[in-house]
């Protein structure tokens, strides 16, 4: 049964989601426009500059946010990351983030960050905005920690300092997070065409035991048209076998009106509205788009992991999927992820919380509440049969002067008749 709040998150409707949907993609940082956080509760939510996935070429870096969120987001609500954390944290799991690199220093992520060459510089700050999503600490009681704040992050730049992805990025990317050892890679990068060494790439990192997660579709620009408007296409490296393709949801758990289209989504988790931090400063920001479902879901395959080391790459996958919210597309949940346990078939159908006093949910008053509907039920069922024979046997007592009715005897109307 799943916690009040991501009750009350699953049913918003997408109130002040809008806004949250024109975040900046390639706009000039010091351009960065307010957006609107939409409120787990429904209400007006607050106000935070947007995170661009890239930057103009002549744009300065993106500036240090003067806003800092006052609370936890409805996405962090909706996974359950309260809960889970008391199960998981990713602790020694290493996950590859392959973007636009992440700042070592950044809060909330200090001494838990490797970067390979160029990676530890975060001009754009979508890297490090995505980090925090993956293991950030959360280090102002605004609940904004990461799904795995246990897990190390190896930053690997698979963009240009602008934000541009290009396939021979993402390869040696890849083929550096081999050399690491990442138990988890994460590509919230999309790229339009297949590529050979990429799929090579892809292939050996599978046979090296990492979980490869990436973002189903690019992050649409601002503005973009409709869905509807741009044929359905594949994206790599998210198309290739055995990935884990993700997509983003709005809180009402459908995809936003802009996003493109695609086919073979494995999975969808939050990815609008969504609050981190950024390279500079202690600010927050806000973004959007199917890279930050992606870091969603490779910190929830972080928290399987270290719950379940012995798990072989595709178990933990099939284990991230099969234990998701059943929809139209299966809706990523980190906490069943790390606590169910799966049938034999690991099939969704058979799945189970898992036996142990900390998982195992007290049903004795759900049981006795059962016990007490049956009863009355019974008795209500039986008060009406009463009600009923009383209608229908007390006119004939009556009629026969309350004597005892005799087999085949007539009735005293049947008398007076003849």
């Amino acid at each position: 049964m799943r916690s009040s709040a991501r009750e009350a998150a699953r049913l918003l409707s997408g109130v002040g989601c809008v806004a949250a949907l024109l975040l900046p993609t390639a706009l000039p940082a010091q351009a960065a426009p307010l957006s609107r956080v939409p409120a787990a509760d429904g209400k007006k939510g607050q106000e935070l500059p947007g995170m661009p996935s890239a930057i103009d070429s002549d744009a300065p870096c993106t500036p240090a946010s003067p806003e800092k969120a006052k609370k936890q987001d409805w996405s962090r609500q909706r996974l359950d990351l309260d809960r889970l954390h008391g199960y998981s944290t990713g602790a020694g799991v290493t996950v590859a983030l392959i973007d636009t690199g992440v700042d070592t220093g950044a809060v909330g992520l200090d001494g838990r960050v490797t970067a390979e060459g160029t990676a530890g510089d975060d001009c754009v700050g979508h890297g490090t905005f995505l980090a925090g999503l993956i293991a950030g600490a959360d280090g102002d009681g605004a609940g904004l920690t990461g799904v795995a704040p246990g897990a190390k992050i190896l930053a690997l730049r698979g963009t240009d300092q602008r934000g541009q992805a290009s396939s021979a990025l993402v390869v040696a990317a890849v083929r550096a997070a081999i050399e690491a050892d990442a138990e988890v890679i994460a590509v919230p990068v999309a790229l339009p065409r297949r590529d050979a060494e990429l799929t090579r790439a892809v292939a050996d990192a599978r046979r090296a035991g990492a979980v490869v997660v990436a973002a189903a579709t690019p992050d649409p620009p601002r503005g973009a048209a409709a869905s509807d408007e741009i044929p359905a296409r594949s994206y790599w490296p998210a198309a290739e076998p055995g990935v884990l393709s993700v997509a983003d949801m709005l809180p009402a758990g459908v995809r936003p009106d802009n996003a493109l289209r695609t086919s073979g989504v494995d999975l969808v988790a939050p990815g609008a509205g969504v609050v981190s931090g950024g390279p500079r400063g202690d600010g927050h920001y806000l973004g959007a788009g199917a890279s930050v479902a992606t870091a969603y879901a490779a910190g929830a395959v972080a928290a399987v992991r270290a719950a379940r080391p012995d798990d072989s790459a595709d178990e933990v996958a099939r284990r991230v999927t099969a234990t998701a919210y059943p929809a139209d597309i299966p809706q990523l949940d980190a906490y069943a992820a790390v606590t169910t346990v799966l049938g034999d078939s690991g099939a969704a159908g058979g799945a189970e919380r898992a036996a142990d006093p900390v998982t195992v949910r007290d049903t004795s008053g759900a049981d006795r509440a059962t016990d007490r509907a049956t009863l009355f039920v019974v008795l209500g069922t039986g008060g009406v049969l009463a009600v009923l024979w009383g209608a229908f046997a007390l006119p004939k007592a009556r009629a026969r002067g309350w004597r005892p009715a005799r087999a085949g005897a007539a009735t005293p109307a049947a008398v007076e008749e003849d």
